[in-house]
């Protein structure tokens, strides 16, 4: 029998609040953290919106109870918040030492301390600290420190489902028996070079994002971090622990159509999902709500729409997107839109998809833009797809104890 995968803690921090409890507050109100440019120094500060995590660099060493040093980058610093939160949250710093691992996905590492310094480097010969963070795996090593792990350490980098990867890697790491508990998921910061990139490809909404509206102009951009522990099911026995869900299935597919688009007909989105899908052992009918990509670009949106319908069929569950809350905060989207799909299943509340004005009138369904509150969610898809079709699909499910 395969091992079963319970998460028994999360971490995050986003716009919407500093811990689970403020994102699940501003969540339940409604409350969207999109907003005007406040930390990044860039000629589209009055143009364009983003969801920045409201707090300097400062702040951030504060929150994470560290002293202020060079060599920290505002991603590293978002994700030892987080992950420190799940690790709480978890109780492992009371538990017996198992086999556990971190895996953390990220794709602009410590860029946005470079930005700043990077010309300085270039006139002295002293080696700089901010340019030796630069590299993805430099804030998955700052993390590790901070909790003390030692046992597995590895960094993915897959664009927007990055995070999404690592929780799909850390279940197959406990499946296969080697290890037993696994930090995972990712962190992202906003930077002037990702904020300038994204504008180069003419995909940002000069207004708050709209997935699935008629008129939708493209993407918002968000940061954050968040990370959930995911355990086997006999390492969570040790102690009477409480459980959130259990991850049913997980499917990757890599479609490679384009660089940055997804193909017109979704078939990445289409098999990411079946494969999870599978792996559930579910029936499309049981799945009750699709916490989408849904990113707000005209490529997307229509792409994950008929991948849906081509999966559900007439069973097409509640769907909604969650980045007119917190933006796309790209690498990090998968877990932080994990852990809101938790949120949904725990409080069996559906999550709306806001600024929807005008409903796309391609796609046979349509996503909901009220939210839905006291309605049964036993089982949640969670859908997180990449530049350059690498597309990942997470399935959670309410944990039912063995007997």
């Amino acid at each position: 029998m395969s091992k079963r995968i319970l998460i028994t803690g999360l971490g995050i921090i986003s716009s919407l609040g500093n811990d689970l409890a403020e994102n699940l507050s501003a969540l339940s109100q409604g409350k969207s953290g999109i907003g005007k440019i406040q930390y990044i120094d860039t000629l589209l500060r009055d143009i364009i919106p983003v969801a920045e995590v409201r707090h300097s660099l400062e702040e951030l060493f504060l929150i994470a109870g560290i002293p202020a040093k060079e060599g920290y980058s505002r991603n590293a610093l978002m994700g030892m918040v987080a992950a420190h939160e799940a690790f709480q949250d978890a109780r492992l710093d009371q538990l017996p030492r198992m086999h556990t691992g971190l895996i953390s996905g990220t794709t602009v590492g410590g860029m946005d301390r470079c930005e700043l310094f990077y010309n300085d480097f270039l006139t002295n010969d002293h080696r700089n600290a901010y340019i030796d963070s630069y590299d993805c795996a430099d804030s998955t090593e700052k993390i590790a420190m901070f909790l003390n792990i030692r046992d597995y350490i590895t960094t993915i980098s897959t664009a927007c489902s990055s995070s999404a990867n690592a929780i799909l890697l850390g279940a197959r790491m406990i499946r296969q028996g080697y290890l037993d508990r696994v930090i995972a998921g990712g962190c992202e910061s906003l930077t002037k070079f990702h904020l300038h990139g994204f504008n180069a490809l003419k995909i940002l909404d000069k207004e708050p994002c709209k997935p699935f509206d008629e008129k939708r102009n493209g993407i918002t951009l968000g940061e954050g971090s968040a990370y959930l522990i995911l355990e086997s099911e006999e390492a969570a026995a040790v102690s009477d622990r409480h459980v959130y869900c259990e991850l049913a299935g997980w499917g990757n597919a890599c479609e490679a159509f384009h660089q940055t688009a997804s193909s017109p007909d979704g078939i990445g989105a289409y098999l990411a999902m079946k494969k999870a899908l599978d792996m559930s052992k579910l029936e499309p009918s049981g799945i009750d709500y699709i916490n989408a990509h849904g990113t707000g670009t005209d490529n997307n949106d229509i792409a994950e729409g008929r991948a849906i319908e081509k999966l559900f069929n007439s069973a097409i569950p509640k769907v909604s997107s969650t980045k007119p809350f917190t933006g796309h905060t790209t690498s990090a989207a998968g877990s932080i839109e994990a852990i809101i799909s938790i949120l949904a299943m725990s409080n069996n509340v559906i999550w709306p998809s806001l600024n929807i004005t005008e409903p796309m009138k391609d796609l046979s369904f349509q996503v909901t833009t009220q939210m839905l509150k006291n309605v049964l969610v036993n089982t949640v898809m969670s859908n997180s797809f990449g530049f350059g079709g690498n597309d990942t699909s997470l399935i959670f499910r309410k944990y039912q104890k063995t007997e």
